[in-house]
């Protein structure tokens, strides 16, 4: 039996760079074997431990990424990716960044 999970990506690089390597790099502590996809794109499953291939997905802010695990502890290795996925992988969301634009620019800050 397998878990899995729909989320939204929404840090501005999307899973880039950084991100992606947060990513691999929490994925890779789960004993489960992990996958993600771009539902947005289409894409196939890519095995969610190798930086490559997240990085193949092409996944942008705003697209729609499929976490599936098989393993030992699959419930928790689905939740918890999709919970930093969900809380923008330590990057600051573009509503926070246009956010934090605007109070620099208020001089009543």
């Amino acid at each position: 039996m397998s878990t899995a999970i729909e989320v939204d990506i929404r840090n501005p690089s999307g899973l880039h760079a950084r991100p992606a390597a947060v990513f691999v790099k929490a994925a890779s502590g789960f004993r489960a074997a992990v996958r993600v996809a771009n539902v947005t794109t289409g894409s196939a499953d890519v095995n969610a431990k190798s930086i490559l291939a997240v990085l193949s997905l092409g996944a942008s802010s705003g697209h729609r990424i499929r976490l599936s695990a098989d393993g030992d502890d699959e419930g928790e290795a689905a939740r918890f990716l999709a919970e930093i996925v969900a809380a923008g992988l330590g990057e600051a969301s573009a509503q926070d960044a246009a956010g934090s634009e605007t109070a620099a620019c208020d001089p009543a800050t």
